[in-house]
């Protein structure tokens, strides 16, 4: 049986406009972690013929959500929010290390974690303690004490909008069928970050198999333009 994780008991504040603008700039393409050089394994899933349409990718991209690192990720993030101390968020950060199914896909979230850490300090205080994408995000956001569903649910989003993104530089598909692709997604991420409230470290699974193979593929693909 998992060990308990030390949680935060604090309450999180009624959402404010200011909350939902602060989530913006952190999950917005120009906050710099450098999400656009990252694919999660699409790249090589469109290399060899895994996705060559739009419904393609967005059954891809639906099971990511919802069996594969899309609902993992968001249950790291409510678990690190409501952590108390550095050492349960340590162990929390430890286990979503473990769970990276390839070592691009642990490059992909320790990159992305440790950017965002640096300057998320330098605006808003703390450590620069370096925790893979979304423990980053969710301690922050309970440093800031902003509503963890909704925070979960713009997290997924955006990551669903970069790799959509990242579909459109490698197939053809044009930026309002992706921006349509994305809007039918939105919902399930609102409702994958909702279903992942109470879930513990023993909750986490992924039977996205295809996804975690094609990140593993990508590691030798030559030639590519995606980290991962």
């Amino acid at each position: 049986m998992d060990a308990p994780i030390a949680t935060n008991t604090g309450q999180p504040r009624m959402s404010t406009d200011r909350d939902i603008l602060t989530l913006a700039q952190w999950l917005s393409p120009a906050y710099p972690v450098g999400a656009f050089a990252y694919s999660h394994g699409i790249e090589a899933a469109i290399h060899s013929g895994m996705i060559s349409t739009a419904d393609d990718l967005s059954d891809w991209l639906t099971d990511i959500i919802s069996h594969g690192s899309g609902r993992n990720d968001c249950i790291l993030l409510r678990l690190a929010y409501g952590c108390d101390s550095p050492a349960a968020l340590d162990d929390v950060n430890d286990t979503a290390l473990a769970f990276a199914a390839s070592s691009e896909r642990q490059l992909e979230q320790r990159l992305q974690g440790a950017a965002f850490c640096k300057t998320t300090a330098a605006i808003w205080g703390g450590t620069e303690a370096a925790y893979v994408y979304p423990v980053a995000v969710g301690a922050a956001a309970g440093k800031l004490r902003i509503d963890v569903s909704l925070t979960a649910a713009m997290y997924l989003q955006a990551v669903i909008s970069n790799l959509i993104s990242a579909a459109m530089r490698l197939m053809a598909m044009g930026q309002t069928e992706g921006q349509a692709m994305l809007a039918a997604l939105t919902p399930l991420c609102d409702e994958t970050a909702k279903a992942t409230a109470g879930a513990s470290l023993g909750d986490l699974q992924s039977t996205a198999f295809m996804v975690d193979v094609a990140a593993m593929r990508h590691e030798t693909q030559q030639p590519r333009i995606f980290r991962t």
